[in-house]
């Protein structure tokens, strides 16, 4: 049982800096760690479905945020759909502060609330996924470090 890759996944590195690195554990310098270079667009695309004010602040925040690695073809669907669930969460909650008993309506809320983080960590807006998109070199592994090591052998031979 057991065995290597079971068990609990490792905290990402970003968190490790946040907290202080209380495990005391090696962490990348900035320049191993590398850096998500976002290239603002210079055009937002126009939603293909009407939007309400907070959907419409929400795709605009979006685009431009994660206009480095975001994909007009690719991503613009679940842009779409998170901002329509943001819309439907301010209806809800408008809802909720006029009929503050409304338990179903409550806990639709929650459960939107819910999607709305799936989605956004879908597109990369969480720090574990933004941690993922992560360019440049490998971030080392097993592997990696054995072919280094052969190669300095090889080197000073």
């Amino acid at each position: 049982m057991g065995g290597k890759g079971s068990g609990r996944k490792s905290k990402p590195v970003e968190q490790h800096i946040r907290l202080g690195n209380p495990s005391k554990k090696k962490l990348p310098t900035k320049q191993e760690l590398g850096q998500i270079v976002g290239f603002p667009t210079a055009v937002i695309p126009e939603p293909h479905r009407p939007l309400g004010q907070t959907g419409r602040g929400l795709w605009e925040q979006i685009w431009s945020s994660g206009a480095g690695w975001l994909s007009r073809g690719m991503d613009a669907e679940v842009v779409l759909l998170v901002c329509e669930a943001s819309d439907e969460r301010t209806r809800l909650r408008v809802k909720l502060q006029q009929q503050p008993d409304a338990w179903r309506d409550r806990r639709a809320l929650r459960e939107l609330e819910r999607q709305i983080i799936s989605l956004l960590s879908l597109i990369g807006f969480s720090p574990a996924d933004r941690a993922s998109l992560v360019t440049g070199a490998p971030q080392g592994g097993n592997l990696t470090d054995l072919h280094k090591r052969i190669a300095d052998k090889r080197a000073t031979r």
